[in-house]
């Protein structure tokens, strides 16, 4: 495994965090010839929280940069119907081809994320897990000019960069240090209950939508199903403490009544866990040597399971407008990305109020349809890679 050994003290970036947005980043600036480290403190293959869904888009960037095979490889099932369910009222939409993508998929988060890292390790980038950042150091100007990093108990060992790119998450080291504002918050946040089903249909996303909650069925690895339900944070605050698996079929029986018998007709394979919800935000994500990529820049409720596609997202538009300009690239990187995150944004945030009606919830998955569509339009402009060569310079 590749690491900050005696002779590799100096990198053109240091990616922080080694999920979706991270190892992604550090796929595309290795493949176009930078000299890449990325730090995760968490052990390679670790899982973590996701809504799995991969949105058309999220597939297209897999496909185009060679990892599609090795999802399929995987055992990721092709998902080729989403089911919309308002009360009575049912929107099945096929998959259609479109793009190239002929099937969405929902993969587990510790496939996918050994996908991107194994990627990202193969065109050069050197990875260390189970090692964090203690802290980023700064010239006397205050610009970043690098990382301190710690294995365990092992000597803390200094990383000059040109660039540290924070891909660490909601709670960000490389965020708090570089006190990184939110200059848009969220007003909702929605909790969320969830396990893994064996027995149950594949083939399809199952969304449910009831007066004051939500539930739904995703089809993932190892012929399990992700059965979530969700409610309003504040609500979840004062249920779910009591008794996760009560709530959890409470809110099945509510607005899913099919859903909760083919959940009791199958078997639940792990232990049920909650999230209790976060505010979304945008944060300033970009400074002087540094960049916040992935939820370390933006975050909003996983209601629209578009958390994944945004990482894949924004690590794309961040590799390109380094690769094109340097960091002079990195205030139209930020402009970008909230021009097509901003209205996904807003219409996730009304519906992690759950205080719509059944007639507005289709309204808003009208205008998130049309917004994903603007989105897709954006990702397609880039399916070749820039013709200049890295705009960044090697630090060594």
């Amino acid at each position: 495994m590749g690491g900050p050994g005696p002779d590799r003290r100096r990198y053109d970036v240091v990616v922080v965090g080694a999920r979706c947005a991270g190892a992604s980043t550090a796929l595309l600036l290795a493949r176009r010839g930078l000299r890449v480290l990325v730090v995760e403190q968490d052990r390679r293959g670790t899982d973590t929280l996701s809504t799995h869904a991969l949105m058309r888009g999220a597939v297209l960037q897999l496909s185009r940069w060679g990892l599609l095979p090795a999802l399929l490889e995987a055992g990721t099932p092709p998902l080729t119907r989403t089911r919309f369910h308002y009360g009575g009222h049912v929107v099945d939409l096929p998959i259609k081809p479109r793009e190239g993508v002929d099937a969405l998929y929902a993969p587990r988060r510790f496939v996918l994320d050994a996908i991107l890292v194994d990627a990202a390790e193969a065109a050069g980038a050197d990875v260390r897990s189970g090692t964090r950042v203690v802290e980023l150091t700064r010239d006397r100007h205050g610009r970043v000019r690098g990382v301190v990093l710690q294995a365990g108990r092992h000597p803390r060992v200094p990383i000059e960069a040109g660039l540290v790119v924070g891909a660490d998450g909601a709670h960000s080291i490389v965020a708090r240090q570089v006190g990184a504002p939110a200059y848009r918050t969220a007003s909702h946040r929605g909790g969320v209950v969830y396990g893994y089903w064996s027995g149950l249909p594949g083939g399809s996303n199952e969304w449910h939508f009831g007066r004051g909650d939500a539930a739904g069925s995703i089809s993932t690895n190892a012929g399990l199903a992700c059965v979530f339900a969700s409610l309003p944070g504040a609500a979840f605050d004062a249920e779910v403490r009591r008794d996760l698996a009560a709530v959890h079929r409470r809110i099945l029986a509510d607005c899913a009544p099919e859903l909760l018998a083919a959940v009791e007709s199958g078997e639940l394979r792990s232990p049920l866990r909650g999230f209790p919800g976060r505010l979304g935000y945008l944060r300033q994500s970009w400074g002087a040597g540094w960049a916040l990529v992935g939820d370390a820049g933006y975050f909003k409720d996983p209601i629209t399971a578009h958390g994944i596609t945004d990482a894949l997202r924004d690590a794309e538009l961040l590799a390109r407008a380094l690769v094109e300009r340097g960091e002079a690239g990195l205030p139209g990187y930020q402009h970008e990305r909230d021009s097509l995150a901003l209205p996904l944004f807003e219409i996730t945030d009304e519906l992690a109020s759950y205080a719509w009606s059944l007639e507005r919830a289709q309204e808003l998955h009208l205008a998130l349809s049309r917004e994903m569509n603007r989105e897709l339009a954006a990702m397609v402009e880039w399916h070749a890679p820039p013709d200049t060569a890295p705009a960044m310079r090697r630090t060594a």
